[in-house]
């Protein structure tokens, strides 16, 4: 059975990562979350007081880091390791989350990153989810999705997700932060989130995460078969 490259994009909270991470591994196929590793970067710049308006010193910082992706044996899931160390926590808190659209928008950061993330599709059988994986990490992928949702569907579901770590926040807090991020992630210089020509819209406001995958799945199925 041929292998296929897919590549999901969307807005943040669209459900993109938790499809992405079923649906791989539905398809027992490779899932790379690229917005943890904009997030690993985002924990390590406020971690090490970045100052992002210098060039040297962000590129001096990316030398410095080395992200992994290791499986947690506990909930089968890929965990994230900045310079060798567990840092899916952390990079999931709302200090990272605030910044990490304007981490994201830096060129420099976003040729890191791209650059890696095209090694690890160039054996196909890859799942990859993010802004600009259609039109820029994988503008050859066999099948796209782009993945939209309401902004109040959105901010419930960060909501849920965040309450569940125990994190105390805001379903208003939330809901400007999406907001924020995705003004930020819609008018960027550098790779900004957009629709790719050939890719389907999935609209997933009405639509619970088993029916996301389905939908994803059967596209996938199609063109692999």
């Amino acid at each position: 059975m041929k292998k296929i490259n897919i590549a999901l994009d969307g807005h943040a909270g669209g459900g993109k990562s938790t499809t992405a991470k079923i649906l791989a591994k539905k398809l027992a196929y490779i899932y790379v979350d690229s917005g943890a590793m904009y997030r690993a970067i985002t924990l390590f710049v406020i971690e090490n007081d970045v100052d992002l308006n210098n060039t040297e010193a962000v590129e001096n910082a990316l030398r410095s880091i080395e992200i992994d992706f290791k499986l947690n044996e506990q909930n089968q899931h890929n965990d994230v390791f900045l310079n060798g160390k567990n840092v899916e926590d952390k990079i999931r808190k709302m200090e990272v989350t605030a910044r990490v659209s304007e981490v994201s928008a830096i060129k420099e950061v976003r040729e890191f990153l791209v650059k890696k993330q095209q090694e690890i599709g160039l054996k196909k059988g890859v799942v990859m989810d993010g802004r600009d994986i259609g039109t820029v990490v994988f503008p050859e992928a066999e099948l796209k999705v782009f993945m939209t949702a309401s902004i109040e569907a959105r901010a419930q579901r960060r909501l849920m997700e965040m309450k569940a770590k125990g994190q105390e926040v805001n379903l208003e807090e939330i809901k400007q932060n999406l907001e924020s991020r995705d003004h930020q992630d819609s008018t960027r210089k550098e790779s900004p989130l957009r629709k790719a020509e050939d890719a389907i819209d999935i609209d997933t406001s009405d639509l619970t995460i088993e029916e996301q995958v389905e939908k994803i799945l059967n596209l996938a199925l199609q063109i692999i078969n």
